[in-house]
């Protein structure tokens, strides 16, 4: 077998484990044997549609199978995979496909209406629906296309995968990670999680986001086990499939595992055989890691970045009570420095940026090289502009975004730190500080704050849970409520929204 790289995994384990059951969606499944099978033909599909080694394959829809064959159809090619985000509008997904440079676009039946849009401004694009009635569809072609293996040379070297950043500031900008950055970082998750060969992993997080896609799902197939596919997160769908799929696994973003605890199914939900609950994309509140402890749970942190495809940090089963709301301490292969702006290492407990070294670490910005070198040092570490200290026994404890960070008067104030404290107030649901002008501090904080259902908390009562609790300057000066907080797709907090609208003086 020529091809080393993420294409060849359905036939990897097609030859050492075909009975097994690798994906569990919608009341099917699929074994390893035919997810190759189904793979081996999608490749011969595409090739006739005109894709080659190190064109471009994107997918647009929800959570589905067909995600992960198209990923693993154009690595049986050599071509390289692009995830778009359902989220976003018809010009942004325009952007990312003309950016790219996309030959052929697969989606969901669901998306039919933008996808007309997007091949009215792409031209040349090839669309191919998943579901629905239309013919010509992707079943279609997988019915008429053959079977006979594919094995061009695809290197560990070579591009695999486009993502895109969330975005939250600007232009996108297409991450490009090789099929050894993906390969590397699932090499490292199987070590810090310990992952088995049984586990049954519930993918309910969005697959065009990294985190559920190579830190949870692909680690899955790897070791071969079964992936349980949803089309999205729903609390208490994710309550039932505890109990029918016997889930073990599960990673979510901090949002997710509130509205999870916040359900009124969970007090007596069967969690008998979760193993492991896994947390990333911002920093967990400590009120968010005790729900779980509570239920005798391992709720694990981490930390990484699409850039670095995309674990960095990972706090182990072991520590997770003693080290809870940490982000642990660095992946196996992975190395991680905590440093000043001049670039020098940080002290114990001193704030500084985080950079980070090693295989999983993109190749770079797709078209970007002026971008891709400013975001390395001299020496070669890639910067993430991510606020963290490191404790004695090297433990990471994430503070915040750089770009996030609120300077007043002359000190350094991280709203995660301050949130963390807000979500401890029982009549807030959901929170967010930011900075605003101030004449005489320069900036000062400000919380926005979503109240929980039946509970009408006063500016002044927020103010005064801080009491004792932070330094006055990290204090936030003024609170407003909200019905909502504006999040991205992977559920990240728009804090750039935030300022718009509530960061007035």
């Amino acid at each position: 077998m020529r091809n080393e790289g993420i294409g060849s995994w359905p036939a990897r384990r097609a030859r050492s484990s075909p009975e097994r059951v690798a994906i569990t969606h919608d009341g099917r499944s699929l074994t390893y044997a035919q997810l190759h099978e189904r793979v081996t033909r999608l490749a011969a599909s595409l090739r006739g549609l005109g894709v080659h080694r190190g064109d471009r394959v994107a997918y647009l829809g929800t959570n589905h199978p067909a995600l992960l064959e198209t990923l693993f159809a154009a690595g049986t090619l050599g071509a390289v995979f692009v995830p778009l985000n359902t989220r976003l509008s018809a010009p942004e997904l325009a952007y990312m496909l003309d950016d790219s440079g996309t030959r052929v676009l697969v989606h969901g039946a669901e998306q039919a209406e933008r996808v007309a849009l997007l091949r009215e401004r792409a031209g040349a694009l090839t669309a191919v629906a998943v579901g629905g009635d239309a013919p010509g569809g992707y079943e279609d072609l997988l019915a008429a296309a053959p079977a006979e293996p594919v094995d061009e040379p695809v290197g560990l070297d070579d591009p695999c995968m486009i993502m895109y950043t969330s975005g939250t500031t600007g232009r996108p900008k297409g991450a490009t990670l090789t099929h050894g950055n993906i390969t590397w970082n699932c090499v490292n998750v199987l070590i810090d999680v310990d992952v088995t060969a049984d586990e049954v992993t519930l993918v309910s997080a969005p697959m065009f986001h990294t985190a559920a896609l190579n830190m949870t799902c692909l680690p899955t197939i790897l070791k071969g086990g079964r992936a349980v596919i949803e089309p999205g997160f729903d609390p208490a769908r994710t309550i039932e499939l505890f109990s029918t799929e016997r889930v073990s696994w599960m990673f979510g973003v901090p949002a997710m595992f509130d509205a999870l605890a916040a359900h009124p199914d969970w007090e007596g939900a069967d969690t008998s055989s979760l193993r492991v609950l896994m947390a990333g994309g911002a920093p967990v509140p400590d009120a968010t890691i005790a729900a779980y402890q509570k239920r005798g749970l391992t709720f694990l942190q981490g930390y990484g970045m699409t850039e670095t495809a995309p674990g960095v940090l990972m706090l182990g089963a072991a520590d997770s009570v003693r080290k809870a709301g940490t982000a642990g301490r660095p992946s196996i292969f992975t190395d991680v420095r905590v440093v000043r702006p001049d670039l020098t290492d940080a002290e114990t407990g001193e704030p500084g940026e985080i950079v980070v070294r090693g295989p999983n670490v993109m190749r770079g910005y797709w078209g970007r090289p002026e971008e891709t070198a400013r975001s390395h040092t001299p020496d070669g570490w890639f910067r993430t502009g991510d606020v963290a200290s490191v404790d004695g026994e090297g433990f990471v404890r994430i503070v915040d975004r750089v770009k996030d960070m609120i300077i007043s008067g002359g000190e350094n104030v991280y709203p995660a730190e301050v949130e963390n404290v807000l979500h401890d107030h029982p009549d807030v649901a959901e929170c967010a500080v930011i900075g605003v002008p101030d004449d005489r501090w320069g900036e000062v904080g400000r919380a926005v704050v979503v109240p929980k259902p039946g509970s009408s908390p006063t500016e002044a009562g927020i103010l005064s849970h801080f009491e004792g609790r932070l330094a006055r300057y990290k204090v936030p000066k003024s609170v407003v409520f909200a019905n909502t907080l504006p999040r991205n797709a992977t559920g990240k907090l728009r804090k750039a929204d935030l300022r718009r609208s509530h960061g007035a003086s």
